[in-house]
């Protein structure tokens, strides 16, 4: 049977992996079963990181440098542009960005692109696993139909199966090899070969009765953490109307211990996954006739954050007698998370947007993000990119204000109290002690 041939290559360390997408997913995936002893190559369509990894250096933060240059230098692991070396793969790894076109629905282009690449060299004894978050049934009824268009036949010729993505860059806790890996096949021989494949690299596999379940289960993840910080947003501006200290209330709710978990509110919610992946499932949702109106409503409230966070620094200058329009306003932190340099789908972009079209003199300081530049999706204001500055005593006296963004560990906070006018802190940065001994008005998300 294709499943033992697979499952024996795999355990034998036969097996040569191959990683499409060479990103915050595809490339620790590719580094750490070259850690464990298999062969992997990774495919890129940019030569430029495709060298890069060649070199051993690595672009990812969750990838150290030392490890990708043992992998390389063991040639246990290499990049490629030439997907012709996809024939020589045993197992193919699908980790290819699934954004969202502008009306909001699916774009599963670079799914389809990296499925083309593989059927044109589909052969007899091969496992495909997707990675790419998606919407319930890409697997089987996308994927496996284009598979089986050259004559080959699913547990027959090849395998198929969905085993989504759970990277979490910056985290310290957790990484590739510590993380729960749900699996899914299109068939139980998928799902099993599947589960052997993962079960080299990750210390528990959970396999599911589909591919399916496996992605929709990806999708409940994110849409749980959704509505769950649009609670917690729609909280905070409820708190901030009733003159309620929003963290407070927080650290109150959460001394029960049972029946409730803490959320907690921000500038607006960013990074590919939060902000995307319910647009997946509502979209999936529509398509069977069905209303998912509590996804709407959390993707209402948070989207609303940024306009939020501008009308709190408003707010601020104006009981300092000062207009929005020609003050100073800086940023801290502009990347979606702290001590990351992603900014995909940052709040920080919107906020930008939003404090240019109100005619504000917007600079930023972000230790991870040297260049921000926007996209069509942030142009009202014209888009101009803009430069990190550096935290000088000079700048930040000059502020008019500061704004909170994300709460980079390094960042001098003590020293934002002493010589800010006022600091609007979306992110609950600054502690009681720095609060109180600060010269600068706070105002708190």
């Amino acid at each position: 049977m294709i499943k033992d041939d697979i499952r024996h290559l795999i355990e034998t360390r036969a097996a040569r992996v191959g990683v499409i997408g060479l990103g915050y997913v595809g490339l620790p995936l590719a580094v750490e079963f070259a850690r464990k002893g298999l062969r992997a190559v990774g495919f890129e369509v940019d030569s430029k990181k495709a060298a890069l990894v060649n070199r051993g250096e690595s672009y990812i933060g969750d990838v150290h440098g030392g490890v990708l240059r043992e992998a390389v230098a063991s040639e246990r692991l290499h990049a490629t542009t030439d997907f012709d070396e996809l024939s020589s793969c045993d197992a193919i790894i699908i980790c290819v960005p699934t954004p969202l076109r502008k009306t909001k629905e699916p774009d599963i282009s670079y799914i389809l692109a990296a499925a083309s690449e593989i059927q044109k060299r589909l052969r007899r004894g091969q496992l495909v696993v997707l990675e790419s978050t998606t919407y319930p049934g890409t697997t089987d009824e996308v994927l496996l139909p284009i598979f089986e268009e050259r004559g080959l036949h699913l547990d027959e010729d090849f395998l198929l199966a969905f085993s989504p993505e759970r990277v979490d860059p910056g985290n310290p806790q957790f990484h590739t090899d510590n993380i729960p890996k749900v699996v899914g096949g299109c068939t139980d021989d998928s799902t099993e070969a599947a589960a052997t494949l993962y079960g080299q690299i990750v210390r528990e596999v959970h396999a599911v009765s589909s591919a399916r379940v496996a992605e929709a289960a990806k999708l409940l993840e994110n849409t749980f953490r959704a509505v769950n910080i649009g609670m917690a947003n729609e909280m905070a501006r409820l708190c901030y109307h009733l003159g309620i200290d929003t963290w407070e209330v927080i650290r109150a709710a959460a001394t029960k211990p049972f029946g409730f978990m803490p959320f907690y509110p921000g500038p607006g919610i960013g990074g590919h996954c939060i902000p995307l992946d319910p647009h997946y499932l509502s979209w999936k949702a529509r398509q069977h006739g069905f209303d998912s109106r509590f996804i709407g409503l959390a993707e209402e409230v948070n989207s609303r954050m940024p306009e939020h966070v501008v009308t709190l620094v408003a707010d601020g200058l104006n009981d300092e007698q000062k207009s929005l329009k020609g003050s100073r306003v800086l940023l801290l932190g502009v990347a979606y998370k702290k001590d990351i340099d992603d900014v995909r789908e940052s709040p920080a972009l919107s906020i930008i947007d939003r404090l240019r079209a109100k005619g504000a003199q917007v600079r930023y300081h972000d230790p991870f993000v040297a260049e921000l530049r926007f996209d069509d999706a942030h142009t009202e204001a014209g888009g101009e990119p803009l430069q990190s500055v550096p935290l000088t005593d000079d700048e930040l006296s000059k502020a008019d204000c500061c704004v909170i963004v994300t709460d980079h560990g390094g960042v001098d906070y003590v020293k934002v109290c002493q010589l800010s006018k006022l600091i609007v802190d979306t992110r609950n940065a600054l502690s009681r002690d720095l609060r109180r001994d600060s010269c600068a008005r706070i105002v708190r998300l």
